[in-house]
């Protein structure tokens, strides 16, 4: 049964019995319950001017906007051309940058701090620990993302969107778990994380043709077959095609088995499906939705474009980045041709900061700490939307923006705001405002950071708490950096921010307040169980 569906039934419920009705607007967190009291006369204008922008634009084309977002995977903040990276450091980015100039860069955008907690919040709207799955899945977990939580797919299915996704699932490998039965028509996707294509060859790493070196980190690995008999965990199928009520069925051929040359094989598989997709969406009468989980960048490298200018050769992603660089190119381009770059929101952003594990294999950020950590350099990324004549070309906001947000902003601008359920908490917010108006637009002003199930750091404004334990001789456990003055964390007190204590203390309260209303989903593995829950 569909949101739709179960709204409709309560409704009629309501009408015979006379129960209440349900609630027609999400349930978001405290804080921004305060902030949204103090800036509700301004707000409401502000909502006035994009709904005639919004009912414009669906006169023009018939149909609301189509919406597109890109994640990708370990790019860190300061890698992309526009950040001070590209060429420059090896990983050429130029159409990237490009997307950039003609949109919207975000100075301030931030992700969770490892790749299945991020694509649950993109999908979810929610914190991960709201969902109950707060640890990275790796091959033959049986826990994923729980059938009762709402995906976006959902949300935008059940107001009249077509929904399809590619790349990199990685929120659980059953059927229940899977895409086509998280609310999206069609899915090409991966199961795992890109770790797992090194491991089928490690054996004879130096005799393998591999585009770029990466470090043997899987020698020991026994194959395959022994690792099945030992574990019972069976990697013979690395992906499927799925379709919403029609189940799925294994990739087939190169982009479908384990092994480093995979990765390429299902990229270059997925941006021509994507493109002819696009072709066919745009002759029709609804509006899409497109997620694109890119394995960019993971460990695996680029055989095509290892030799491309600026491509650093001793990195693995660099040769990679060049590739996903031509592919946003060839998707950008498809939307020119097909007249419906207007009409068609294209969001990219990148999950997590970089991973060093395998270093030179690996994506860079100018900031501290990487894939895995709460400091700027693995949750503040590099990411960009792109909406010409709606999105004004060459803006640089450094307004705060997260990656949950991207859920309810879709829902907001694909009119589907009604199909979110009120009856948990959604962490998103709508940051149609900033992406319309610009600049000092943002609905945020303070943001959580989770590690796990832990709270590990709160931002209020420009100032971020790094919480470092229960405290001591009745001193708050905490450490504070003013952000904007200091993005690298090298300054970091708590004296100088006293001040501050009271406040941050007030805002958690009232985030811990909610949660005690709306308890957060029990996870499946247990905490001690998840060993390691971001890495």
């Amino acid at each position: 049964m569909n949101n739709y569906e179960r709204s409709f039934l309560y409704g009629l419920l309501a009408v015979l019995l006379g129960l209440p009705g349900p609630a027609s607007a999400l349930q978001p967190d405290a804080p921004f319950e305060a902030l949204k009291a103090k800036n509700e006369a301004s707000w409401a204008e502000q909502d006035k001017t994009i709904d005639e922008k919004l009912a414009a634009l669906k006169e023009k084309f018939g149909k609301r906007p189509n919406i597109i977002y890109i994640l990708t995977d370990d790019v860190g903040w300061g890698e992309l051309g526009w950040q001070g990276g590209g060429k420059h450091r090896g990983t050429p980015s130029a159409e990237l940058d490009r997307m950039a100039a003609e949109g919207m860069r975000f100075w301030s955008a931030y992700s969770e701090p490892s790749c299945t907690p991020s694509r649950v919040a993109i999908n979810t709207g929610r914190h991960p620990v709201r969902t109950g799955l707060t640890a990275v899945l790796w091959p033959g977990a049986t826990e994923g993302l729980a059938p009762e939580e709402v995906t976006i797919a959902e949300v935008l299915s059940d107001a009249g969107y077509d929904t399809a996704m590619w790349g990199k699932w990685h929120m659980g490998d059953l059927p229940e778990h899977a895409p086509e039965n998280q609310g999206y028509d069609y899915a090409y996707y991966g199961l795992f994380n890109g770790a797992a294509d090194g491991w089928p060859t490690a054996s004879n790493f130096y005799e393998r043709n591999m585009p770029q070196p990466v470090t043997p980190a899987w020698y020991d690995y026994p194959g395959k077959d022994k690792y099945k008999d030992a574990t019972g965990i069976d990697l013979d199928v690395a992906g499927y095609v799925g379709e919403k009520g029609k189940g799925r069925k294994p990739i087939e051929g190169v982009a479908g088995i384990l092994g480093e040359k995979r990765q390429e094989a299902f990229e270059n598989e997925s941006i021509n499906q994507i493109v002819d997709y696009i072709e066919k969406e745009a002759k029709g009468d609804k509006p899409f939705f497109i997620y694109w989980a890119s394995f960019a960048q993971q460990v695996s490298g680029s055989e095509e474009y290892k030799n491309a200018p600026f491509v650093d050769q001793q990195n693995a992603q660099a040769s990679f980045m060049a590739m996903h660089n031509a592919h946003v190119a060839r998707l950008l381009d498809t939307l020119r041709k097909e007249g419906i770059a207007e009409n068609t929101l294209v969001v990219w952003w990148s999950d997590n900061g970089p991973m060093y594990a395998f270093w030179p294999t690996s994506g860079y950020s100018w900031l501290k700490g990487g894939k895995g950590s709460v400091t700027e350099g693995g949750i503040r990324v590099p990411a960009m939307a792109w909406w010409p004549g709606m999105i004004e070309a060459g803006s640089d906001p450094v307004d705060m923006i997260h990656l949950t947000d991207l859920y309810t902003t879709a829902a907001r601008i694909g009119g589907a705001l009604d199909k979110i359920p009120s009856d948990r908490i959604v962490d998103g917010v709508d940051q149609t405002a900033l992406l319309l108006l610009g600049e000092g637009h943002t609905r945020r002003d303070y943001m959580f950071y989770y590690s796990g199930s832990a709270l590990a750091a709160v931002r209020w404004r420009n100032i971020k708490a790094l919480i470092e334990g229960p405290g001591h001789g009745g001193l708050p456990g905490l450490t504070m950096c003013n952000i904007q003055r200091d993005p690298g964390e090298k300054y970091c007190s708590m004296y100088p921010y006293l001040w501050t204590v009271t406040p941050f203390q007030n805002l958690v309260k009232s985030h811990m307040a909610l949660i005690e209303k709306f308890p957060n989903r029990k996870p499946e593995i247990p905490e001690e169980a998840a060993l390691t829950p971001h890495d």
